[in-house]
């Protein structure tokens, strides 16, 4: 199945993609699309027998949201692409590399990315999201692939001056309004038979960045999972970003940073494509 949520933002309804590519609305068999659902075996099984063009179509001019609430933990994994370790001028790692994401970063597909006042170095990281979609301590990278409901297109938006000299963790330059889209569809772990085969894109005003594979990953999916469960317990709706291959911003002779005005799209192979335009944040606090 792929998920999405739809509506304008904090008003999101659950729905689908039906076989032909077209919208459709869940909310009168699901409340949302959230951890508690990708735990329930019952009611995913049910949802797999609905007919989906027996769901009411929805427009496909609608905004799309996350396709996922309430992500209780967003976690990301750091330099797990050697081409980007080696642009990035660092050491292949030992281990994977993880630091968070401010769930508030949270946003759909489409919308905005917001450059933050003062940010000078505003720049891309196209990656596959992992969703947990059950309890996981402790796992094996065997267990860990029954641990995952689905993937999705995440951006890591970074702001690299905040990041790398304003002190403490990375956390700091990742976790900006708008600095983790997630979508346009979490798509459930039974349609991505191989997440170490999937195609990595990003273009910047048309202009082609990021052209990576999952399969150039130095820590597989199933590795980062257990890796993580050995530090924390992974709940359900729980987000793992699992890094990025070469050709961010930082890592262009000279760097190149995003300005408001730019358009970045990017996608990852049979989860969806995001599309957003730069600009500058100026909501009130």
């Amino acid at each position: 199945m792929k998920f999405i949520r739809f509506g304008l933002p904090g008003q999101e309804r659950p729905g689908l993609i039906d076989p032909l590519g077209g919208l459709r609305d869940l909310s009168a068999h699901v409340r949302d699309i959230d951890g508690a659902l990708l735990a329930d075996a019952a009611v995913l099984a049910a949802l797999r027998a609905l007919d989906p063009f027996s769901l009411p179509p929805v427009s496909p001019d609608v905004r799309l949201g996350s396709p996922l609430a309430g992500v209780g933990n967003f976690y990301a994994i750091g330099l797990n692409f050697r081409d980007h370790a080696q642009e990035a001028n660092l050491p292949i790692p030992r281990e994977p590399v993880v630091f968070m994401k401010a769930t508030s970063c949270i946003c759909g597909p489409d919308d905005p990315f917001l450059c933050p006042p003062g940010a000078q170095k505003l720049d891309w990281e196209a990656e596959l999201g992992v969703v947990i979609g059950r309890r996981a301590k402790r796992v094996s990278p065997t267990e860990a692939r029954a641990c995952i409901a689905g993937y999705c297109t995440v951006l890591d938006g970074s702001e690299r001056d905040f990041q790398m000299n304003r002190g403490g963790l990375w956390i700091k330059g990742k976790s900006y309004e708008s600095f983790g889209p997630l979508g346009p569809w979490l798509v459930t772990a039974d349609e991505v038979p191989n997440p170490q085969a999937l195609a990595i894109r990003l273009e910047v005003n048309g202009e082609r960045m990021q052209d990576g594979n999952t399969a150039e990953m130095i820590f597989d999916v199933a590795t980062l999972v257990s890796h993580l469960s050995e530090f924390m317990t992974l709940l359900p709706g729980d987000v793992i970003a699992t890094g990025t291959p070469a050709g961010v911003g930082l890592g262009q002779k000279p760097p190149r940073f995003l300005r408001p005005g730019d358009e970045v799209t990017l996608e990852v192979e049979g989860l969806g494509r995001q599309r957003h335009c730069v600009v500058v944040d100026r909501a009130e606090r």
